[in-house]
This record gives C-alpha cells, sequence and structure tokens, in this order.
C-alpha cells in the first residue's frame, strides 16, 4: 500500500522545504495496523518542526514543494535534522484499513494514534499504538484527543504528585485550558486562569471559570494576587513562555505565602512556588525579576516526560477518562478546516500558522 504523507526539510542554505511524498507503507506485520488517516488537529509543535519560523511571506514553490527561508540560528539549533525529510502531525485520527494476523479486530474500527506522522494519507503502526475510539465517535472527534486532553490531565495529576493543592494556567482561554477549567470544576481543584483579553474571560466563565484574570488589565498584579490567595495556589503552568509572565506568578504567590510568616525573614517565604514551563506563544527571552525569595523552581514540562514520571496506573486512568469524556470535558474546537494538499499553500499555511490562543487548525 503506497501513501503520501507531509515532510519537512530543513537545508544548509537555511530554508524549510515541505513536500507531499510518496511512501510505500507495505504490508502490516503481525501486530500492525494501517490507518485511513482522516483528521489531524495543527498543534503548536507541529508548526514548530514543519515550519521552524519559516518566512513564508518569502514562499516560492519548486517542483511541486513549498520553499521557505528560515532565520539563520534556526540551522544552528536544529543541526541533528538538516537536509533529512521529517514527518509532520503529532496526533489524529482515522479508521483501520488493513491489519496484520494478530490485529484484525481492528480493521474498520475507528482510532486515534499520537506516533508523530499523522498528516498523511495512511499511517502505520503498532497495534498497540492506537486507541478505539468509543462507538459512534468520528475521526474529527477523537483526532486531538492526546495532546491537550493528556496534558491538561498530567496538570491535575503533576500537582497532586508534587504536593500541591492548587494551580495557575496561562493562555487558559486555549481548547487546552478549557479543558483544564473542566477537570478542575470536577475534581473540585482551585485554578486559576490567566488570558490576554477581556473577551477571554467572559469566555472562560461561560464554561465554569471561576478565578480568571486578565493579563491586559491594568489591575492584573493586584488581582493576580487575589485570586492567587483565594485559591493558594503554588504551581503554575506556563505557555507563554517569553517574557515576564512567569516572574509575575512567582511573585505574586510570594505576596500571599508572605501573609502567612510569623517571623520575618530577608530570604523570604519557606514556601515552594513552582513554575512549569510548557509553551512558547511569546519567543522571546524568559525574564525572571527576583521578588519571590528563594524557595522557587523554574522548569520545563513535556507531556510525554511527566506520563514516563507520573506511570503506568495514571497513565491508563487519564486514557480511560478521555475516552469516557471525549465529546465533553475534551471536545475541540477548530477555527477552520484546510486539506493536507493546501498545507503546500502559503496562504493557507500562514492561517493556521498563527498561534492565537484558541484558533487551531484541522487538517482533513
Amino acid at each position: 500500500m503506497k501513501a503520501r504523507a507531509l515532510h519537512s526539510t530543513l537545508t544548509t542554505d537555511a530554508r524549510i522545504r515541505l513536500s507531499l511524498d510518496e511512501i510505500d507503507l507495505g504490508e502490516p506485520g503481525a501486530d500492525e495496523v494501517i490507518i485511513r488517516v482522516d483528521a489531524a488537529p495543527v498543534n503548536p509543535t507541529d508548526l514548530y518542526l514543519m515550519l521552524s519560523m519559516a518566512d513564508l511571506t518569502r514562499a516560492t514553490t519548486e517542483g511541486g514543494a513549498l520553499v521557505a527561508p528560515v532565520p539563520a540560528g534556526a540551522v544552528a539549533m536544529s543541526a541533528g535534522r538538516i537536509d533529512k525529510p521529517v514527518p509532520i502531525g503529532t496526533e489524529g485520527a482515522g479508521t483501520v484499513v488493513a491489519a496484520g494476523a494478530n490485529a484484525q479486530a481492528l480493521v474498520g474500527k475507528v482510532v486515534a494514534a499520537a506516533n508523530g506522522g499523522m498528516f498523511a494519507t495512511h499511517r502505520k503502526l503498532p497495534a498497540a499504538a492506537v486507541r478505539e475510539l468509543p462507538a459512534g465517535r468520528t475521526a474529527e472527534e477523537g483526532a486531538s484527543s492526546f495532546v491537550n486532553p493528556m496534558t491538561a490531565l498530567s496538570f491535575v495529576e503533576t500537582m497532586r504528585a508534587e504536593g500541591h493543592r492548587a494551580l495557575v494556567h496561562t493562555a487558559a482561554a486555549s481548547n487546552l485550558g478549557q479543558m483544564l477549567v473542566k477537570i478542575c470544576a470536577a475534581d473540585r481543584v482551585p485554578l486559576v486562569n490567566i488570558v490576554r483579553r477581556p473577551a477571554q474571560v467572559e469566555a472562560l466563565r461561560a464554561v465554569g471559570a471561576e478565578h480568571v484574570v486578565d493579563s491586559s488589565a491594568p489591575t492584573f498584579a493586584d488581582d493576580l494576587v487575589a485570586a492567587i490567595g483565594a485559591t493558594h495556589a503554588t504551581l503554575a503552568f506556563d505557555a507563554v513562555g517569553g517574557g515576564s509572565l512567569g516572574s509575575q506568578i512567582l511573585t505574586a504567590m510570594e505576596r500571599v505565602a508572605a501573609r502567612e510568616m510569623t517571623t520575618y525573614s530577608h530570604y523570604g517565604s519557606s514556601t515552594l512556588k513552582q513554575l512549569y514551563v510548557y509553551g512558547s506563544l511569546d519567543r522571546s527571552p524568559t525574564t525572571l525579576v527576583r521578588t519571590f525569595g528563594l524557595a522557587w523552581s523554574v522548569g520545563g514540562y513535556l507531556v510525554s516526560n511527566a506520563l514516563k514520571k507520573l506511570g503506568a496506573d495514571a497513565y491508563g486512568r487519564m486514557t480511560r477518562r478521555v475516552m469516557a469524556e471525549l465529546t465533553t470535558t475534551f471536545e475541540s474546537h477548530y477555527i477552520g478546516r484546510i486539506t493536507l494538499a493546501h498545507l503546500l499553500d502559503a496562504q493557507a499555511l500562514r492561517r493556521c500558522s498563527q498561534t492565537a490562543t484558541g484558533e487551531k487548525y484541522l487538517v482533513t
């Protein structure tokens, strides 16, 4: 069986080359399946790998491929992938059209997978790597059933594992953010949501958020302290990354913790304030203005690493919950749909590469 798949190649002359290439899948092995991919979301991680910050306003077409220049630094940062075609598409869903001897029960089933390379017409995978969707659920409903749902659930699992009792989340109006609001409401976990526009405050309140603060408001610093004071959140997950927002969160946590100190210390409170950066909506440097004592920690956060740390029992529990609540808690919304071929159209690609909160595209 043959398929067409999107590949991104970062070249030595500082260009990205996007191509739809024909590949030979061969026959499925005894424990493998071949999926006809029907839907795959365009996640921020896909955009970064696909484009490497390419300037799409200068894109051209060469031999059927889309070619665009990238900043010179992109080549130095990605030495391991130079001149190597990389398959794109973190997750997606579709129908099993062929299977090996030990996976025949999956033929005709609608399944989801998150093994990469899902921007393709077909994908061959180990049968153990796919998750059968509940009866009646469509590929579009299951396309985003891993990255956002499992990340949101992992935030709460990590909170419990690390001994915190409430969360702060930035860029909270996103699909992931709305899922987290619903999870925390159901699990009675106090949650502070930080958004970037007034309209997003109302959007989150509409799905049940209690504490929502707008970082564009002149009263943001005081509003954040009030929300953290009400929840006693000491753990934050930051999708923005760049700038000083993370520093502001740590400072607000320290201001709340300092209220409970019975003895003054110039080292600040002994309450650990943990900030995890998991996104890069702002690609500028992360700035820390150290006004939050010495009991703090900042680290990177990747859901796959978190799941390994949380263990198999947590992974199984989380997966079952996602499947059971696929069209409620974990429902995804898309601003638009594009075809696989349109990923080679510079204008269409510019639209879906805007990393605005809540504006995600689906490849169908």
